[in-house]
């Protein structure tokens, strides 16, 4: 099964979209240099599979027994993502700050990595949001989701190191970044509402 059009322009502006995941590893970077924010993104592409696989296993079992199992968690799935785009564009306290992180070296860079990733809940619930709309009911479901999921690990993991290998360009201070912040949040709230909309009106002969 090869993946939509649909699906893989969805998950690159995703991807593109910045947010938590990378002002983490630019906050990485910028406490322990390259390396470690490379580390970091390894880590992180690693916690994100970890998520893939749960929700593969568990999801397509569920899914597979029931017919209206499966519209049901469409639907919630799309109204995940339009609360999640809602909920961004109207909060004054959204932000892409950078966390505060001390220098760690890369073996720990990697290990913090793959822990912050995989005891994110928010990443666990966005993946169960968003690959289902892209499945279909006819084909295992497990192996769409593997496959979809890897994707979308993948393509994070691509921006993630341009942004560590941009890092210096994100560390600006002043009234430049605080601009940058609200209109980075927005475009954030703006492309997760979209999408909540368009996934909860297509996808129906799936």
């Amino acid at each position: 099964m090869l993946p939509s059009i649909t699906f893989l322009l969805t998950a690159t502006l995703l991807a593109i979209t910045p947010g938590p995941g990378i002002a983490y590893v630019v906050a990485r970077t910028v406490a322990g240099g390259r390396a470690e924010g490379i580390a970091s993104c390894i880590g992180t592409a690693i916690g994100g599979m970890a998520h893939v696989l749960a929700a593969a296993l568990g999801l397509s079992l569920l899914l597979a027994q029931s017919a209206l199992a499966y519209t049901i968690v469409k639907y919630l799935g799309a109204a995940y993502l339009i609360y999640l785009g809602v909920k961004i564009l109207v909060s004054r306290a959204a932000s892409t700050e950078l966390p505060t992180i001390e220098r760690a070296g890369t073996s720990k860079a990697l290990r913090d990595g793959v822990l912050v990733e995989a005891l994110n809940v928010k990443t666990a619930m966005f993946f169960l949001a968003f690959i289902p709309q892209f499945v279909s009911a006819n084909h295992a479901l497990a192996s769409q989701f593997i496959l979809l999921g890897t994707i979308c690990v993948l393509l994070n993991a691509a921006v993630d190191v341009l942004a560590v290998l941009a890092a210096n360009r994100f560390v600006a201070s002043g009234t430049a970044k605080a601009t940058r912040e609200r209109l980075l949040s927005r475009v954030s709230g703006a492309t997760m509402l979209s999408l909540g909309l368009i996934v909860a009106a297509a996808n129906r002969e799936s």
